[in-house]
């Protein structure tokens, strides 16, 4: 198997798309953040003291999807159409998962965008409360689903 961003002498590259066609592409990621009972009560009562913890956190994810070519070396630019962000509160662990959707019509995927989306998103949780609890953990990050494209769709 041929990996896409190596040349024929083994050197990094980014993939040319310019003959691809251009189709609807969306990908769904998550990922989840465990905490102490003290930490997610403080950001479910907003009683941080860096403001609104999950607000903040879907900025940080959808600010994420838009600066994944500046963070991931071979990823495009892209000209997305559409960012989603949903954070569900799981008080059985205690923690949250963190959903981004990312789309766009266009040459490539959007794959990166959601993780890397996903993965801002998290972390910004964490920074946020680890006055409260330095021991979260941020696991599960993952590629739910994908349409679109030449390979086709994708479901976990």
């Amino acid at each position: 198997m041929n990996l896409t961003h190596l040349d024929e002498n083994q050197r990094p590259k980014m993939v040319d798309v310019s003959e691809k066609d251009q189709t609807t592409r969306v990908a769904v990621a998550s990922g989840i953040i465990e905490m102490s009972q003290n930490a997610f009560d403080a950001i479910v009562s907003e009683k941080t003291k860096k403001g609104p913890v999950l607000q903040t956190a879907v900025i940080a994810a959808i600010m994420g999807v838009k600066r994944t070519s500046d963070l991931i070396p071979m990823c495009h630019p892209l000209n997305l159409s559409g960012i989603n962000c949903d954070v569900a509160e799981l008080p059985e662990l205690p923690g949250f998962k963190l959903t981004v959707t990312a789309k766009l019509t266009g040459q490539t995927g959007v794959e990166m965008e959601a993780l890397t989306g996903t993965s801002i998103g998290l972390l910004t949780i964490y920074d946020m409360v680890k006055a409260i609890d330095k021991g979260m953990i941020i696991r599960n990050v993952q590629l739910e689903k994908k349409s679109g494209g030449k390979s086709g769709d994708y479901q976990r």
